[in-house]
């Protein structure tokens, strides 16, 4: 005997079956168009999102920029697929893209630091003021760009620190950017009784022979000014930035070795003190 629970639970799950027929019935090519679109949506957006990354491969375009783009038509593709699957069933689209645009509105203006980053980074990427393997300095922070991503750029130093800055920091400000070398400055003096033709051709002979020297540039050697204790030289080149310090350093003191061996005085600061007996 079917109690009236089981009874009106089996009129429930009957009405359910009934709705759901009707609405296959109905609507079972629309559905079926529906997939087809979707699926055939989708296998155009990979195809067509390919062809973009390929192109842009074929042209050296950057590799982020590259493939910013490429997922970028491939979202915009499945999203007008959906639009179109969605109607051909009968469902309104337009409070969905309605509600989709508040949303995009306030999660917009919650978000604003990280979407000026990513702006700064479309921007970065498309106009290449430096491409990675390039020596930047900027804001005080030098290093070798090691990858550039939409938020921001991934430096590295000697030291092998990362140094991450966000792209907008970067869009806008005065940038340094001096590719796989950094240049070096140096000044020291001289004494008055030097000759200071003979130590620029020393030093131009040491550098031009100097492994740790890049040869591409040539050093810029000559007097930089005139001081209380002497002649001043400035002396400038360029080295690999990998290794900027150590072939600072050792550059340095083969430029100390070499004005010493050939009898140049570097000066330093004298105080006279004069003790008068009374």
């Amino acid at each position: 005997m079917i109690t009236p629970g089981i009874n009106q639970e089996l009129q429930q799950l009957q009405g359910v079956y009934q709705l759901v027929t009707e609405f296959l019935v109905t609507y079972s090519f629309q559905l079926v168009g529906a997939l087809l679109i979707f699926l055939l949506g989708l296998w155009v957006a990979s195809k067509v999102s390919r062809l973009v990354a390929k192109q842009f491969k074929k042209h050296n375009v950057d590799i982020t920029l590259s493939n910013f783009v490429s997922n970028l038509i491939r979202i915009l593709i499945i999203v007008m697929v959906g639009i179109i699957a969605l109607s051909k069933i009968g469902i309104s689209v337009t409070p969905m893209v309605a509600a989709i645009g508040a949303i995009s509105l306030g999660a917009g203006l919650a978000l604003q630091g990280m979407l000026a980053n990513y702006a700064a980074g479309v921007t970065i990427i498309v106009t290449c003021p430096f491409l990675v393997g390039n020596t930047i300095e900027i804001k005080g922070e030098s290093g070798v760009v090691k990858r550039i991503n939409l938020g921001m750029t991934i430096l590295t130093n000697e030291e092998g620190e990362q140094i991450n800055i966000p792209n907008k920091h970067i869009v806008g400000e005065i940038l340094h950017n001096s590719f796989s070398n950094k240049l070096v400055e140096t000044q020291f003096n001289l004494s008055y009784s030097t000759n200071p033709e003979h130590a620029i051709s020393v030093i131009t002979e040491l550098l031009s022979n100097n492994s740790y020297v890049y040869q591409e540039t040539t050093p810029n050697i000559g007097i930089n000014g005139f001081n209380a204790v002497g002649i001043e030289m400035g002396v400038r080149y360029w080295v690999p930035t990998q290794n900027y310090f150590q072939h600072k350093y050792k550059v340095n003191l083969a430029l100390y070795n070499a004005l010493k061996q050939a009898g140049i005085e570097i000066a330093c600061p004298i105080k006279e003190i004069h003790i008068q007996h009374q």
